[in-house]
C-alpha cells in the first residue's frame, strides 16, 4: 500500500520544505518536489498545512498504582488519547512493584498491560526502587536484551534512593550503555515542611505546592549533577523540570560539557500556582507542583535558547470525583498527578510556534527528534527520512480550538486546559502508515502498537540534538 502527501510544507528538526512525502507499506519511502502518484497510490492533500513527525512523549504513566489509588487510563485509552493528539509513539515510567522485586518484575507486568491495547508504539522506562549487586549484575540484560535503554530512579516518595546508591546506579548504567533519568525533589526538607504544615490545619491545596517549593527540586538537581559526575560523567536526564533555578544548574554544568539533558511539560509553561487558589484546586495536585508566573516565563526562556531539551506531558491521571473523595480537603492524601498526553502537541504549537516563541523545526526537536535521539528510537523515528516509519502528524495553523474534555479521548473527568484557546491543530496522525485519528477522531485500532526495542544510549546521537 502507498500513500502520497502533497502540497504541504515538510518540518524536520533541520529546516522546512516545499516536498511531498511517499509511504509504501508503513515506512518513508521519497521526500522530493512534485512527486507523481500511480494508481495504487492514496493522495493525502496537505494543503497549508505543516507536515511533521509524529510526537513522541517519554513521560507518561499509564495504568500506574502508585498505592492509594490507580490511574484511570489504560494502554489503550491513554494511547488513543495520544494518537488523536499527534503523538505516535510513548515511553511510560513503569510503576513500582512489591518491595525487593527485581527489574525484569515490574517489565513483565507491563508487556501484560500494554501488549493487545496500546493504539501506538510504545517502550518502557525501567524502574530502580532499590540496589543491591543482584539489581546492578540485571540491569545490562534490560539494557541489550530487553530494549530498555533508560531507568528511573527517585529521590522522594517510597522507594527513594540514598546518594550512594544513586552513585551506584549512575556508574552501572554508564557502563552498561543506559541514560538515568531521575525525578529530583529533596524528601526530607519536603517531609519537613508538609509535617509543619499540617501541624497547623494548612491541609489546602495551595499548601501542597507550599510543602515542596522549587528550592526542594533544584537542591536535588544540583546534587544529581554532581553526583553524575562523580560517575566517570554518567549520562543523566532530569525529568519534568519546573523552575528557573534548576534550569540555571543544568546551564552551568553544560558549560562544563557534562552529558545531562532536561525534559518540562506544558503544565509547567502554562499554568501556575493561582490554579491552586480555586474552589477546584485538588484538580492541579501534581508534583513538583505548579510555580509562580515568573518561573513559567524563565522556562519558556529555556525552550526558545534551546536549555531544554524535551517537552513531554507526566500524563497521569485520577478522575476530579476521586480527588475529591480521598482529599476531603487534605492535599496529603490526594494522589498526585494530571492528565494531558493528547493537548501536548496542540498546546506548545499554539503558544509557542505560532506565538513566535519558538520555530516549527525547534517545535519538532522538542516533541519528536530530540525524544528519538535521547531515548534509542533514531533514526526509526523522529524523521522524515526515506527508511523511518511513517510516523506523521499534520498540523493545520488555519484551526482554532477551545480546549474541552468533552471532546478529549482519555478517561478522566476533566482538563486542566479546560477552556484555553488554542490556534493549530493536528488534523491527521499516522504510526506506521496507518491512520489513527483525524480531524480529532480516533480511527486506530486497539492493539495496533508495537513494542520499541531501544538502542542503547548513544552520546554521538545526542550531541545532535535540534
Amino acid at each position: 500500500m502507498k500513500q502520497l502527501i502533497k502540497n504541504g510544507i515538510l518540518v524536520d528538526s533541520d529546516g522546512q520544505y516545499s516536498q511531498d512525502l511517499l509511504i509504501e507499506n508503513g515506512v518513508i519511502c521519497q521526500r522530493d518536489t512534485a512527486i507523481e502518484a500511480d494508481s495504487q497510490c492514496e493522495v493525502i492533500d496537505a494543503s497549508g498545512c505543516y507536515v511533521m513527525p509524529g510526537g513522541i512523549d517519554v513521560h507518561t504513566h499509564f495504568n500506574i498504582d502508585v498505592g492509594i489509588a490507580r490511574s484511570c487510563d489504560d494502554f489503550f485509552s491513554g494511547t488513543r488519547a495520544a494518537a488523536c493528539g499527534g503523538t505516535t509513539t510513548i515511553i511510560d515510567h513503569m510503576g513500582f512493584g512489591p518491595a525487593g522485586c527485581n527489574l525484569h518484575h515490574q517489565l513483565n507486568v507491563y508487556h501484560q498491560y500494554a501488549a493487545g491495547n496500546a493504539a501506538i508504539d510504545y517502550g518502557f522506562h525501567g524502574v530502580i526502587q532499590h540496589i543491591d549487586d543482584g539489581i546492578l549484575e540485571e540491569m545490562a540484560s534490560m539494557v541489550h536484551d530487553e530494549g530498555i535503554s533508560s531507568f528511573k530512579l527517585y529521590l522522594t516518595y517510597l522507594y527513594k534512593i540514598n546518594d550512594a546508591d544513586v552513585l551506584r546506579a549512575l556508574g552501572q548504567l554508564r557502563q552498561v550503555g543506559a541514560l538515568t533519568t531521575v525525578h529530583p525533589e529533596n524528601d526530607a526538607a519536603i517531609a519537613l515542611r508538609r509535617a509543619a504544615l499540617v501541624a497547623a490545619g494548612k491541609t489546602a491545596p495551595i499548601h501542597h505546592a507550599l510543602s515542596r517549593p522549587l528550592e526542594c527540586e533544584a537542591e536535588a538537581i544540583g546534587r544529581m549533577i554532581n553526583l553524575a559526575h562523580l560517575a566517570d560523567n554518567a549520562p543523566l536526564y532530569i525529568v519534568h523540570l519546573s523552575n528557573g533555578l534548576g534550569l540555571d544548574y543544568l546551564r552551568l554544568a553544560r558549560q562544563q560539557r557534562q552529558p545531562v539533558w532536561v525534559e518540562t511539560c506544558p503544565q509547567y509553561l502554562l499554568l501556575n500556582e493561582q490554579c491552586y487558589l480555586r474552589e477546584d484546586g485538588a484538580k492541579y495536585i501534581l508534583s513538583p507542583p505548579l510555580r509562580d508566573q515568573r518561573e513559567l516565563d524563565r522556562l519558556w526562556i529555556g525552550i526558545a535558547d534551546g536549555s531544554i531539551d524535551t517537552v513531554a506531558t507526566d500524563h497521569c491521571t485520577f478522575p476530579y470525583h476521586q480527588r475529591q473523595a480521598m482529599a476531603t480537603g487534605d492535599f496529603t492524601r490526594c494522589p498526585n498527578g494530571l492528565p494531558g498526553v493528547e493537548n501536548r502537541m496542540m498546546l506548545l504549537f499554539s503558544h509557542g510556534v505560532l506565538s513566535g516563541r519558538i520555530s516549527p523545526s525547534r517545535f519538532v526537536a522538542l516533541t519528536s527528534s530530540n525524544p528519538a535521539r535521547l531515548f534509542g528510537l533514531w533514526p526509526r523515528k523522529g524523521n522524515l527520512n526515506p527508511g523511518a516509519d511513517a510516523d506523521v502528524v499534520i498540523f493545520d495553523p488555519r484551526q482554532s480550538t477551545v480546549i474541552s474534555h468533552a471532546w478529549l479521548h482519555d478517561n478522566a473527568d476533566y482538563s486542566p486546559y479546560e477552556g484555553f484557546q488554542c490556534q493549530g491543530a493536528p488534523v491527521l496522525t499516522m504510526c506506521r502508515g496507518e491512520i489513527v485519528a483525524r480531524n480529532g477522531e480516533f480511527t486506530g485500532r486497539q492493539g495496533y502498537g508495537q513494542f520499541l526495542r531501544r538502542r542503547p544510549f548513544n552520546a554521538q546521537i545526542a550531541a545532535k540534538m535540534g
